[in-house]
């Protein structure tokens, strides 16, 4: 009944992402309802002028006697008689004007009509699209696939971080010297991923302040932030059986101004003077007030997030530091999920293979663009072949 359940299980699932595939492709593929209305027809007013009143009579006979003789012999000579028309021959202003108007019109919407694209109708999947369906569908199935070798037990290798491994023995080194420990999860709220890995990493640090019984600061900026983090500390203080001691008001708010944050920060290193000062989250200009503050009062500092321009104050500033994606790995890191620990490792295997793609096509254009690759007409299939399966046309 087990293996049927799990048959079953597994069914749903790729039933469940079959779906997915099909609605994001069907979406490709559906009709812009705004072009896929006909083009109204500009309207022509037909006010040209009749058969009757355009008929003029050739130029000769228009000609006075005179000017016909002038006209044999090579000479001009004018008279002052005058032409009389008829009112047919007569084409006043307004049938001019509307004979131009209708003309130019016409040519417009002749120009118009062949300007405009023709509308390419796709079936149920956009044939166009393949190879976008079989880059995430390779994607999908690594992650899935890790995610199973993980669930059955497998042991998969995650390199050692060492910002991550020193957390417990921060930890314990406050323990040991009787001060406690302080945790900024950044100044950003819970719409960030950055504060979202932060909070899952306080949860971590919250079992093993619980386990050694030392005291956990934790200053908010943002006060939903401090909503998700009290339950979340208040949950890793009952699975290690010590909810009595879980103290709300240490996970508190101050203040949602940057600068105002920091100085309360500081105030409360400098009053606490905890051994231990983590940072993970986002930061901008106070990432090396809070690092200088917490080396002022001796304390060890881990920190770590993934904006570029603060990376380097960190370095310089703090014991250790998770540089980029190694603090979106540290949930799967610390806790040793199954499912979490095969998706971090089907995401790297990704990342790899996108690589070497990129590297394989640079190297593909390379060579034949060369003096080599250009007498080598097979060469040059192989790189317009490699490159119609990558583009999305």
């Amino acid at each position: 009944m087990s293996l049927a359940r799990d048959i079953s299980r597994k069914g749903l699932y790729l039933l469940a992402i079959f779906l997915c595939l099909v609605n994001v492709f069907s979406a490709f593929s559906q009709e812009n309802p705004e072009s896929a209305k006909t083009q109204e027809e500009i309207p022509v007013l037909s006010a040209s002028p009749t058969s009757e009143q355009t008929s003029l009579p050739p130029d000769e006979e228009r000609l006075a006697p005179e000017q016909k003789a002038s006209s044999d012999s090579g000479e001009v000579n004018f008279s002052t008689s005058a032409i009389s028309l008829s009112p047919a021959e007569i084409v006043t202003a307004t049938q001019a004007l509307s004979v131009v108007a209708t003309s130019t019109t016409a040519s417009s919407s002749a120009n118009t009509d062949s300007a405009l694209p023709k509308e390419e109708k796709h079936g149920y999947f956009n044939e166009d699209r393949r190879n976008v369906l079989v880059i995430v569908a390779i994607l999908i199935a690594l992650v899935a696939f890790f995610t199973y070798r993980a669930q059955r037990g497998k042991e998969l290798f995650i390199r050692r971080i060492s910002g991550l491994s020193a957390i417990d023995d921060a930890v314990g080194r406050a323990t040991e010297m009787g001060r406690g420990v302080l945790f900024v999860p950044g100044i950003m709220d819970m719409d960030d991923i950055q504060t979202i890995a932060g909070v899952t990493i306080l949860g971590h640090v919250a079992k093993k302040t619980a386990e050694y019984n030392s005291p956990l600061f934790a200053p908010m900026t943002r006060s939903f932030v401090m909503s998700v983090a009290q339950e979340v500390v208040k949950q890793s203080y009952l699975e290690k059986g010590r909810s009595g001691d879980f103290r709300a008001d240490r996970i508190n708010y101050l203040t949602d101004d940057q600068f105002g944050y920091v100085a309360g920060v500081g105030g409360l290193m400098n009053r606490e003077k905890p051994a231990a000062c983590f940072y993970l989250g986002t930061f901008y200009a106070e990432s090396l007030i809070l690092a200088e503050t917490g080396h002022s009062v001796g304390a060890i500092q881990i920190a770590g997030t993934a904006e570029p321009s603060q990376i380097p104050f960190f370095v310089a500033a703090c014991d250790y530091t998770l540089i980029g994606e190694e603090l979106f790995a540290a949930s799967a890191y610390l806790s040793r999920n199954p499912r979490e620990v095969g998706s971090l490792k089907g995401q790297d295997i990704s990342k790899l293979v996108i690589i070497f793609i990129i590297i394989l096509g640079t190297v593909l254009m390379s060579v034949s663009q060369s003096e080599w690759g250009e007498k080598s007409g097979g060469m040059q299939k192989a790189t317009e072949a490699f490159m119609d399966l990558l583009k999305a046309k």
